[in-house]
């Protein structure tokens, strides 16, 4: 039935989004921003690029906190730590890739993270040779939850979207992958499946390994 898996990086790939978050909580906290209003905000951008999310963190956050400068803060100390420790791949994310090849599914990556900074943590393990195609937040006009870089990792691919699945931790990207006329698929990481998610995934699972169900 499907032909293609492409999956999302940050929180499904790699165990980056609790760096993120932790980052994010951090600086907003020293400046005086509420916990549960932080976490909401993280929810909010989870998935988007810098320039989509900047409406949407200030309209959560408020406090003429503008965001692009709240954000160089939590990226400077986010690098520093990768840097310093690398990244950890997620739980089941290399069987799950193994499987999928000796199936010959077509597999990509649909990031909105930037190429140069995804390029170099996908050096860990060799995890870029999974991929037969890598589709980054700077190659689309619109990022998640808009279509854009789904369709582009479709297109890519030369597979229809309605032949893929799409692999997702966040909103944004379980709304894009929908709203693209793929399968999406949600592995909880951070953010708990809320009316959203559930109106738009067609599977929820806890572990990466339980995508083998599927293929």
């Amino acid at each position: 039935m499907f032909t293609a898996v492409v999956f999302d990086m940050d929180g499904v790939i790699f165990d980056t989004e609790k760096l993120y978050r932790r980052f994010y909580m951090q600086e907003g906290l020293s400046r005086g921003v509420p916990e549960d209003v932080m976490t909401r905000a993280c929810e909010a951008v989870a998935g988007g690029t810098k320039f989509d999310n900047k409406p949407r963190f200030e309209a959560i956050v408020g406090r003429n906190i503008e965001y692009l400068s709240f954000r160089d803060r939590v990226m400077e100390n986010f690098e520093d730590y990768v840097t310093t420790y690398g990244v950890e791949l997620k739980d089941g994310v290399v069987e799950t890739l193994d499987y999928l090849k000796s199936k010959n599914i077509k597999i990509a990556l649909a990031t909105s993270t930037m190429e140069s900074r995804a390029r170099k943590y996908l050096k860990t393990d060799n995890m870029d040779t999974y991929f037969d195609k890598l589709i980054f937040g700077d190659m689309v006009e619109h990022s998640k939850p808009d279509p854009d870089i789904y369709l582009k990792a479709c297109k890519a691919l030369d597979e229809e979207p309605e032949n893929a699945i799409a692999v997702e931790d966040s909103i944004n990207g379980i709304v894009s992958a929908g709203r693209a006329g793929m399968y999406p698929v949600m592995v909880v990481d951070l953010i708990p499946p809320n009316d959203t998610i559930r109106e738009y995934a067609k599977q929820i699972y806890y572990n990466m390994r339980e995508l083998m169900k599927l293929i």
